[in-house]
């Protein structure tokens, strides 16, 4: 039986799943839990996976949730969805907004906000994982969910692997994922090769000798320093990385001092970089520190400068084999819906784990934006503007068409090897 017609007859249940999905993904979003802390979330995965007949495993790299559903002899799928959540204020005024707040990393209690879509990301699988394990009938195969925490500090995948991931696991043939994109709901879009950004965090300290305003021949001004370092920075993207190349260079903070005649001892900065493959990641992170060293010296800096790496994420970087094969299933499928998506320079940490298992993968994007909304501000030249993307506080995807066109994406794109 041909994909197209085999996903017809997985996805005729859609409207049987539909109610609870709706009803869930509203709890999901009223309900978000910061990195690491999504014990609720995946114990209602898991809860929905064991009632599916799904052979499940709980706490892999803490809140980690693995589903396994054994359908006979044939490939192995495996498909992920992220589970965290982030310390943003809600400001949607949707009737199911968040008001939840909770104590990050640091103790510090702060808002939390489903602000990037991962409740979608959610009940979209968990609605896959239903109308498949419902239609066995249809395909054979094994089928593996994964709920992975923590994908915004770039560890949960991770931690997973560490955790025993691939030893729980049949030998998995390929790997998927997906996200929300601000984008009109209802389409899908994929890409082949690089897609998503590799992305560092850095944080630098530069260190001078304070002293009074009034008598700066006596000290060794760290801001002067670090003014000179962020000038030199911006070169590094204009003047070493070749023009076909895309990376982003963003010195985001710099902090120094306390008083306005009071010449500080130290001063830091902290850097974001945006790459998409190794070798230019590895030359702009040499890069910094030959600057970052050079300037220290050029100002009688009286120690060396520290660097520190964090919030390290892989570049995501799809199989064409893979990706072509998912292409051609959502073009059968969505038709004219079905697309390229254009590069990312958003970054994510789905890749650690098929990396990690050795096999290909794909990632693609679905829209979550209300289409009338998008066309609108697209005719006005205002979707900058009037449309709100992932990590705003106003970002909540329309409830519909988005969960069935992700929900229908993962379906048909794990029919295109089960």
């Amino acid at each position: 039986m041909a994909v197209t017609s085999r996903s017809a007859s997985v996805l005729t249940g859609l409207a049987g799943v539909r109610g609870w999905q709706e009803d869930l993904y509203r709890d999901l979003h009223q309900h978000p839990e910061l990195s690491h802390q999504e014990h609720r979330t995946a114990g209602m995965a898991s809860e929905r996976l064991r009632t599916a007949g799904f052979s499940v495993h709980e706490g892999i790299g803490g809140t980690g949730v693995i589903g396994v559903l054994d359908n006979g002899d044939g490939p192995t799928v495996l498909l992920r969805a992220d589970m965290d959540a982030l310390p943003i204020r809600e400001a949607t005024g949707l009737p199911y907004a968040s008001t939840v707040t909770a104590a990050d990393t640091a103790g510090a209690e702060v808002p939390v906000m489903h602000a990037c879509g991962h409740d979608v990301h959610v009940t979209c699988l968990l609605g896959a994982a239903q109308l498949l394990a419902d239609t066995a009938e249809h395909w054979n195969g094994t089928l593996v969910t994964v709920f992975q925490p923590a994908e915004e500090v770039g560890d949960g995948a991770r931690a997973m692997i560490d955790d025993r991931l691939g030893e729980l696991l049949p030998t998995v043939d390929v790997a998927m994922a997906q996200h929300v994109l601000p984008a009109p709901a209802g389409v899908v879009g994929t890409h082949p090769g690089p897609v998503l950004s590799a992305a560092d965090s850095m944080r630098i300290t530069v260190h001078g000798r304070g002293g009074h305003g009034s008598m700066p021949q006596a000290t060794v001004d760290p801001v002067v320093l670090a003014a000179m370092i962020v000038i030199r920075l911006q070169a590094v993207i204009s003047r070493e990385t070749a023009p076909g190349e895309a990376a982003v260079l963003t010195v985001g903070s710099l902090t120094a001092g306390t008083k306005s005649n009071v010449i500080p001892d130290h001063a830091v900065l902290q850097l974001n970089i945006r790459t998409y493959s190794d070798a230019t990641r590895t030359a702009i992170l040499d890069a910094i520190r030959r600057i970052v060293v050079a300037e220290c010296q050029a100002s009688r800096s009286p120690r060396d400068p520290e660097f520190e790496l964090f919030d390290r994420f892989p570049p995501t970087v799809n199989d064409p084999d893979t990706t072509a094969r998912v292409a051609d299933a959502f073009a059968a499928h969505f038709g004219d819906r079905s697309g390229v998506m254009p590069m990312q320079t958003a970054s994510e940490d789905f890749s650690d784990i098929p990396t990690a298992l050795g096999v290909p993968y794909t990632y693609w994007g679905f829209g979550g934006i209300d289409p009338d909304t998008y066309r609108t501000a697209e005719q006005a030249g205002r979707v900058s503007e009037d449309v709100p993307v992932n990590h705003s506080a106003a970002f909540a995807p329309v409830v519909q068409p988005t969960l069935d066109t992700g929900t229908e994406a993962l379906v048909v794109a794990a029919l295109a090897w089960l």
